[in-house]
């Protein structure tokens, strides 16, 4: 892997994202669709996205949406690992193709179905009377409604319902036959198993799920470098995680080294994971110490204040070349994790060499995130998030030591304890946000005539431009 800059232009100080714009290429590409997004770094993602494991990102419902789209989540570490072992259970039960419902009973209320609408993207409760679908209600149903009303007295009545040996294709003809966005799911016995939108089912055939040997969506798990690492690291590995990841701020210390040399005594089946780091050295060490793919990013994410409190960091674009390079004489691979807010940065990151690249915050603000969905006062919809060196994150990893070490550590955070993200009206669910990402990378891809990200690294041309040649690019959605 080489990166051309060009006019042989050597860069003189480290860029980031902003600075730097892809020049176009002869290409033989007919279609985006002949693009082959497969990271090839043996996380088993078909494109290459991974969701961070952030407390306010990563949980059971972005993580099963993600995987269907062929992407990866990273739970939490400070998540017990019970949990983590019925997460990745119920994770890996969900169908490769529909999409778990919600469901009420007839005499549930509107008031029920108003707090459960925003935990997924297909926007409906199905009413379920002994297992079976008996109506639909939707958001557009509930308003004006009696709060207190039954859902039997507003609820559509005699819902189309699609067979769950359905194919994705047969799927969308019979939605759009019936002018009907959605359906519920059923089994054989006519027993509610799951719901399909129109788009879901296009999706379906745009994207290859991430699954593993058994045909089961793949998920991702973290874990601290601190207390006994190896033990916990085989009660992950033991609840069926596909990728362990050893996560720390600070990657290139001797406690991580200790760590990953623990852990891969275990001899994993599965692809390990660690970081942060953001030089060609803390890659090398990484790797010795056994690790397949390194974390590259300190401060760019959205969340983090670690470059102002400390001024320790690195610009991401020069960091992920620099450290890319580093993997590639190992034979192993990089993610990107941090500072991307659009689906140009994704593609830069590729283009710097990144197999896969991280997103935290940008994935904060969808319906799949763990958080409540909150309204502000003009009315847009969020949802809180916050850093995961900050005083709220701290204080939920450290919620099982003394009152007095919980407070000396709450003292010392690099991170924003609550930040507001707000869903995008015309894409509020996380795969709204991946087609736009994905649309973009893919013909990044046809720009520079590359089939796989092997190749995309290879031939991608990048200059290096001024703050008014980034902001020449941006568009004017308004008029001058």
């Amino acid at each position: 892997m080489n990166v051309e800059f060009l006019n042989g232009v050597t860069p003189s100080h480290d860029l980031t994202y902003d600075d730097v714009f892809m020049v176009p290429r002869a290409s033989d590409l007919a279609s985006r669709f002949d693009v082959d997004l497969a990271t090839g770094d043996g996380s088993g993602a078909t494109i290459p996205l991974i969701v961070a494991n952030m407390t306010a990102v990563a949980g059971r419902r972005m993580a099963e949406t993600v995987a269907r789209r062929g992407g990866l989540v990273v739970l939490p570490q400070d998540i017990p690992v019970e949990v983590v072992a019925e997460v990745v259970s119920w994770v890996k039960a969900r169908h490769l193709i529909y999409d778990t419902a919600l469901h009420l009973a007839p005499t549930d209320t509107v008031s029920d179905a108003l707090a459960l609408l925003p935990k997924r993207a297909h926007g409906a409760v199905i009413v379920v009377l002994d297992g079976k679908p008996v109506g639909v209600v939707t958001e557009r149903d509930c308003a004006g409604a009696d709060r207190f009303a039954q859902l039997s007295q507003i609820m559509s009545n005699r819902p189309v319902s699609l067979p769950s040996t359905v194919s994705a294709r047969e799927a969308f003809d019979l939605l759009a036959e019936e002018h009907h966005r959605l359906a519920p799911v059923v089994d054989g016995n006519g027993l509610l198993v799951g719901v399909l939108t129109r788009t879901a089912a296009l999706r379906a055939t745009l994207y290859e799920p991430a699954t593993d040997a058994r045909g089961r969506l793949r998920i991702a798990a973290a874990l601290g470098v601190n207390g006994d690492v190896a033990s916990k690291a085989e009660k992950l590995l033991a609840a069926g995680v596909d990728v362990l990841v050893l996560d720390t701020a600070h990657g290139h210390q001797q406690r991580m080294i200790e760590a990953l040399k623990a852990v891969r005594d275990l001899g994993p089946a599965v692809p390990l994971v660690a970081g942060n780091v953001v030089s060609s050295e803390g890659v090398l060490d990484l790797i010795d110490a056994g690790a397949d793919i390194v974390k590259v990013g300190v401060g760019p994410g959205a969340m983090c204040t670690t470059r102002m409190m400390t001024g320790v960091g690195r610009p991401q674009f020069s960091a992920v070349l620099d450290c890319a390079r580093a993997a590639t004489q190992r034979g192993k691979h990089i993610w990107a994790d941090g500072g991307v807010r659009h689906p140009r940065d994704v593609a830069l990151a590729l283009a710097a060499g990144a197999s896969a690249v991280m997103i935290g915050s940008w994935f904060a603000g969808t319906y799949e995130s763990p958080g409540d969905l909150h309204i502000a006062p003009d009315g847009r919809s969020y949802k809180e998030s916050f850093g995961m060196a900050s005083a709220r994150a701290v204080a939920n990893r450290t919620s099982g030591e003394t009152a007095f070490d919980r407070a000396r550590k709450a003292l010392f955070e690099e991170g924003i304890s609550s930040g507001r993200m707000f869903l995008d009206p015309l894409r509020p669910g996380v795969e709204d946000l991946i087609d736009a990402i994905i649309a973009g990378v893919r013909s990044s891809f046809t720009y520079a005539g590359a089939r796989n990200i092997g190749e995309f690294a290879e031939r991608a041309l990048i200059g290096i431009q001024s703050a008014a040649g980034y902001a020449e690019g941006r568009p004017l959605q308004q008029g001058w």
